[in-house]
């Protein structure tokens, strides 16, 4: 008899982009993000950091002051779209835990991605995801909050 209580694709890409989120070096906020074909193949991932190239112990991480990490930070979904190397992103979908901003529904639109799977949409009364949410709305580019049953997913690296 076949095992029951494996998880859904669902729950699998998500858990991929949670996965990758934990290799941001971002103090405050990691964000990851999969990208997927209709057959259920990853196409690509990416997490939010600076561009290759530009040491993160160069620029700063800071929230606030003078000097922040915004003008510098690549957001989980844009680094996913670039790290496609040229894949064809048409009609895949996006799995990224945090409800992307306007920039990013920019990159996401343009790709050709179809459908974006989130966790949370913590900004949901700000300006960027309001934005995001009309531009997706208009081109005709579904959302979807994911809801599941389960709460954590065990990576077991030693037994």
């Amino acid at each position: 008899m076949k095992r029951t209580d494996y998880i859904s694709w669902d729950e699998y890409f998500m858990g991929v982009a949670l996965l990758a989120a934990k290799r941001s070096k971002d103090p405050n906020t990691q964000v990851g993000a999969c990208i997927v074909n209709d057959d259920n193949i990853i196409l690509s991932t990416g997490y939010n950091g600076f561009p290759i190239g530009c040491s993160d112990d160069d620029f700063p991480w800071d929230r606030e002051g003078e000097a922040t990490k915004y003008p510098y930070v690549v957001h989980a979904e844009l680094n996913a779209i670039l790290n496609s190397n040229g894949k064809s992103l048409k009609d895949a979908k996006i799995y990224v835990d945090l409800f992307p901003c306007n920039e990013c529904a920019k990159a996401i639109i343009q790709s050709g991605i179809k459908e974006v799977v989130y966790l949370y949409d913590k900004y949901a009364d700000s300006a960027a995801t309001i934005a995001s949410k009309k531009m997706l709305d208009a081109a005709g580019i579904k959302y979807t909050r994911l809801e599941t049953g389960i709460e954590s997913v065990d990576l077991i690296f030693k037994k």
